[in-house]
């Protein structure tokens, strides 16, 4: 039960007189497929909620199954939304870019839904969301300290996850299902022999694409 105290007290004491909104990506690293991100607002917190969310942590350390169940709680209990960057604009904007793009998404429709004026957004890293007229302060792992972000942690992995599971049963040679689109060894392989789909990120590729292109030439 302490880590979870600790991540709400941290949101209390950001919170003032507003309603603290936290924000997370996943899927900057990977080949293929969208950046997901989300924006999560506890705007009531109840005491069965610290028993119910007593596993809330960084997604990155809990189990998948952990990750769903998780999941479950913070879209029951919280105000949230969850966004994504297509392919398309990873390649046009950049990840980071397209990264930010989607927390933004996600932070103005929480916002909307909130209907107040008071709000503060805790983004994850130390990168401010830009063009966005919400009053911001970035957290250097911030999902490991706050439990707004931690749980747009989580709802963005799950949503991303859920979607590579689905990418995998239509395209099931790079392994989706267990890489999630980061470029093991299994993937890059499945790339040189079948080459790409719709759903992978061209920029990210260039290395190996222009390999296959040399050796083509020999």
């Amino acid at each position: 039960m302490t880590k979870i105290k600790e991540l709400l007290d941290f949101d209390k004491a950001q919170a003032e007189s507003c309603l603290v909104i936290g924000t997370d990506e996943a899927g900057r690293g990977p080949g293929a497929g969208p950046v997901f991100a989300a924006a999560v607002c506890f705007r009531e917190i109840p005491e069965s909620l610290y028993e119910e969310l007593s596993l809330l942590n960084d997604s990155k350390k809990l189990s998948e199954k952990h990750r769903e169940e998780l999941f479950a709680i913070i879209t029951k209990y919280a105000v949230y939304s969850i966004q994504q960057s297509s392919v398309e604009e990873i390649d046009k904007k950049n990840i980071l870019n397209a990264s930010l793009d989607a927390m933004k998404k996600a932070c103005t429709n929480v916002a909307e839904q909130l209907n107040t004026d008071k709000i503060k957004v805790l983004v994850d890293g130390n990168k401010k969301i830009k063009n966005c007229s919400l009053a911001q302060m970035t957290v250097i792992k911030g999902d490991s300290k706050s439990a707004c972000i931690a749980a747009a942690s989580i709802l963005a992995k799950v949503s991303r996850d859920r979607l590579m599971y689905e990418l995998d049963k239509k395209f099931p040679e790079y392994g989706w299902a267990r890489n999630k689109g980061y470029l093991t060894a299994e993937h890059i392989n499945a790339i040189k022999n079948i080459g790409i789909t719709v759903w992978h990120r061209k920029k990210f590729l260039r290395n190996i694409l222009e390999e296959e292109k040399q050796l083509s030439l020999l």
